[in-house]
């Protein structure tokens, strides 16, 4: 096996090289559950994230809530205790923090994986900051860091936002939300109750089946009363500094505005598993090809493990349901190593 410089706690990236028997690209919760397996298997390993620990839900709203149960996000067999059914961002940034630092995980924070290069004997992993050499490579980079976008002229304005922070923000002005979906509707709902006049551009003929079951209700009244006023079966036209003009059912309407939050989704990064020789399907949802016992892709030594494994299929594989990955996939490393 590969010996790591330092495999028992959080670091920051020395300027060498590294030798390691496992790369893990993504500090989300499922790569910090692959580094655990890897851990407790023995193996030399290291995560790499580009971002903060848990990048994409530090980057969730503040104030939002998991639809799981705590015990659905637990990992590593670490209890996640909350004060609530569901628990909140906060508490679930305060709980994977606590599984790395228990864990004694290497993870190396703010330091993005440019390419996977294969080698005769494993792969070259270059970084921002240095390079590795691994004999396998595990992906686990989620889907939240490309916003589906609008395609539309003024989408560049500064008043154009495709994530979401705090309501505050947003109080006593005119925002336009885009999107049905839970992210749509929790920041309609929010930036209302701050004192914000919202509209809602939505392109189907409802509110989407997957919002919230206790959040529904609540935008379906807000809607019906009209205190928050809502365009189906529309689109955003034009976005200008003052203005949006939507296309409706019933012609272009123009509408005065400060802000358009648009929460259409995002996109798993796929140019970045072509690019390291990842095949995938040939239809819209780009499924990566993955041997479902192993999570191997084609590609000998790389493994998928998370949502990335359902391409641009994301609302297939949460963490509840992806964190057998991990497990999957260092039994098999470590069998090919006996």
């Amino acid at each position: 096996m590969y010996e790591p410089e330092n495999n028992s706690t959080l670091t920051s990236s020395p300027s060498v090289a590294s030798k390691f028997d496992l790369v893990i690209i993504g500090g989300g919760p499922i790569g910090l559950n692959c580094g655990l397996e890897a851990k407790k298997a023995g193996l030399s390993y290291v995560i790499l994230e580009k971002g903060a620990l848990v990048n994409s839900l530090y980057n969730y709203p503040i104030n939002m809530s998991f639809f799981s149960t705590s015990e659905r996000l637990e990992i590593g067999g670490v209890p996640f205790v909350s004060n609530n059914p569901k628990p909140t961002r906060p508490e679930a940034l305060e709980y994977y923090r606590r599984v790395a630092i228990s864990g004694g995980l290497h993870v190396k924070l703010f330091e993005e994986v440019l390419k996977v290069e294969k080698q005769d004997s494993g792969f070259t992993v270059v970084t921002t900051k240095q390079n590795y050499a691994a004999k396998n490579i595990i992906i686990a980079t989620g889907f939240y860091d490309i916003p589906y976008l609008l395609n539309v002229a003024g989408e560049d304005l500064p008043k154009v936002k495709h994530y979401y922070k705090d309501p505050h923000y947003y109080a006593f002005q005119k925002v336009l939300t885009v999107g049905a979906a839970n992210s749509a509707i929790d920041v309609a709902l929010e930036t209302w109750r701050k004192g914000a006049e919202v509209t809602m551009v939505i392109k189907g003929d409802k509110i989407s089946d997957r919002v919230k079951y206790w959040v529904k209700p609540d935008i379906d009244n807000r809607i019906a009363e009209g205190s928050i006023k809502a365009y189906f079966n529309s689109s955003v036209a034009e976005i200008r500094e003052h203005e949006v003009d939507i296309n409706t059912p019933g012609g272009l309407v123009t509408i005065q505005n400060d802000w358009v939050l648009a929460m259409t989704g995002y996109q798993p990064n796929m140019k970045f598993l072509r690019d390291v020789g990842i095949q995938l399907s040939d239809d819209a949802v780009l499924c990566p090809t993955i041997n479902e016992e192993t999570q191997e892709t084609n590609v000998p030594g790389v493994y998928l493990a998370g949502v990335i494994c359902g391409g641009m299929n994301t609302h297939r594989l949460f963490i509840e349901n992806s964190r057998v990955h991990a497990e999957k996939i260092v039994k098999h490393i470590c069998s090919l190593q006996h």
